[in-house]
């Protein structure tokens, strides 16, 4: 990326960006144009597990949460320091990690230098970081911070400086942010700053969430033909054409989209896809996020060369899962039957049609009392309009019939004693006693289906008798079962 911006802007916004690149101090400006993902990002770890990567000269490191003049400490959480002098700072900028707290010491000077590398040479990045004021009198002195970008030489890519930041009634972060350009065949930058006010009385400040990001030209991208983000069923999607626009700054840009399935945390090069526009075919069900990288040739090859466009959004959202359960027999006069389905999704809404004989056709389990053989198809609909569904037979029959005989011989007929109608739903209890009253056959519950053998070994043909016991009033049953060998 060959001096960003310098020869493609015309007028006051090109002046401006020529001072920031030069180095001449300006007031804090954040990239307006797109920006790249993060090449430097110091967030302070944890107290427990704080970075190293920069030195804090002139100050010492306190377990402490709420350190003394010339004192810093890496926290998460500090509250009551000074008899409540300080805000209580109960999280970071983020909430959910830890912070740089600084008291200041009686001299001005640095107390943040770091150093970083790898960057893209003769490139323009946004630096930002975010602050606090913690104290809470607004007659003590307050924090006045210069930002500088150096080379390892020493000489000032460009700075800024805060001035005094102002005391606020509840704990505010703020973000302070410049462009800087990196020189040609350069990089490595160092970080560097330097607290312009005395300790003493004041001066005390919160530091966290340090990053550098690549600049650039505004990318913008687009669904044609669509708003984003999308939100289709995924037997819906149709063959989507991304476009984007690159505003004028590169000399020789490079394409790349990207997408993502992990909510923009990781992103993945699309192979092929190399040019403004892209066809995104059909997917799976997911959520999706794309994007477009832009580079100067010889660059796009680093992810920390490159800018990026807004993210474009498709969800292709799944059908409802629906099982219907499984098949019912229901006797009529006898007994009823409920129906054991389940379905889930985003949101459903389910019904059962049709919806004769249901005690309620919007229920997950509703209860049957037909008087004839019925097949039911439960549809579930999820809140983006995602259908599906299945179907459950109901077998109307006058009553239980439980063969009289059977031959386990083999021969693939009549092999096992079944009683067809009896529903496992019921609950039954089901013994099958040899002539000494021993139980050889037993199952409460389930599918009756014996194969002529006890404890694994076949017993001789004979009569055996067989008792039905049902645990909801209704009326056992009891007869005998011949076993033909």
């Amino acid at each position: 990326m060959k001096k960003l911006f310098r020869s493609s802007l015309p007028g006051l916004t090109g002046i401006l960006l020529l001072l920031l690149g030069a180095g001449t101090p300006v007031s804090a400006q954040l990239c307006t144009g797109s920006l790249g993902d993060p090449v430097v990002s110091i967030d302070f770890g944890s107290a427990s597990n704080p970075p190293t990567n920069f030195v804090a000269p002139g100050y010492t490191y306190t377990a402490s949460a709420c350190p003394n003049d010339g004192f810093y400490t890496i926290t998460g959480y500090s509250s009551g320091c000074f008899g409540n002098a300080w805000h209580t700072v109960a999280a970071d900028h983020t909430g959910n990690g830890y912070y740089m707290l600084v008291n200041a010491s009686y001299q001005p000077g640095d107390f943040f230098v770091a150093s970083v590398t790898n960057l893209c040479p003769n490139t323009t990045y946004e630096f930002s970081a975010w602050m606090m004021n913690v104290l809470l009198s607004p007659s003590g002195i307050k924090p006045d911070i210069t930002f500088r970008i150096e080379t390892p030489g020493g000489v000032v890519l460009n700075q800024y400086s805060t001035g005094g930041i102002s005391v606020t009634s509840q704990p505010q972060w703020q973000q302070y942010g410049f462009y800087f350009t990196t020189t040609p065949g350069n990089s490595e930058v160092v970080i560097r700053m330097t607290n312009n006010a005395p300790g003493g009385n004041g001066n005390d400040i919160a530091l966290d969430d340090i990053s550098f990001r690549p600049c650039g030209p505004v990318v913008n991208s687009l669904i044609q033909g669509a708003a984003t983000p999308i939100d289709v069923c995924v037997y819906d999607q149709l063959d989507y054409t991304f476009s984007s626009s690159v505003s004028p700054g590169f000399i020789q840009p490079v394409y790349q989209w990207q997408s993502s399935m992990d909510s923009g945390r990781s992103w993945t090069d699309i192979p092929g896809a190399n040019s403004l526009t892209y066809q995104r075919p059909v997917t799976a069900a997911g959520l999706y996020r794309y994007r477009l990288t832009v580079a100067e040739s010889g660059n796009a090859g680093i992810a920390s060369c490159r800018i990026a466009s807004n993210v474009l959004e498709v969800n292709a959202h799944p059908r409802p899962v629906v099982d219907a359960g499984p098949d019912k027999i229901l006797v009529t006069g006898y007994s009823n039957t409920r129906l054991t389905a389940t379905a889930s999704g985003e949101d459903i809404r389910i019904r059962w049609l049709p919806p004769d004989f249901l005690s309620n056709d919007t229920t997950i389990s509703p209860v049957v009392t037909a008087d004839r053989d019925m097949q039911y198809r439960l549809t579930a609909i999820s809140v983006y309009g995602c259908i599906n569904e299945d179907a459950v037979n109901v077998k109307a029959v006058a009553g239980v019939f439980v063969p009289s005989a059977f031959t386990p011989d083999g021969n693939g007929r009549n092999d096992r004693w079944t009683i067809p109608y009896l529903d496992p739903a019921w609950g039954a209890r089901v013994m099958v006693f040899d002539r000494s009253g021993q139980v050889m056959y037993e199952v409460k519950g389930a599918e009756v289906s014996w194969d002529g053998r006890y404890k694994g070994m076949p017993l001789d043909a004979g009569v055996f008798v067989y008792y039905i016991k049902f645990s909801d009033g209704k009326p056992d049953i009891k007869g005998t079962v011949t076993l033909i060998r």
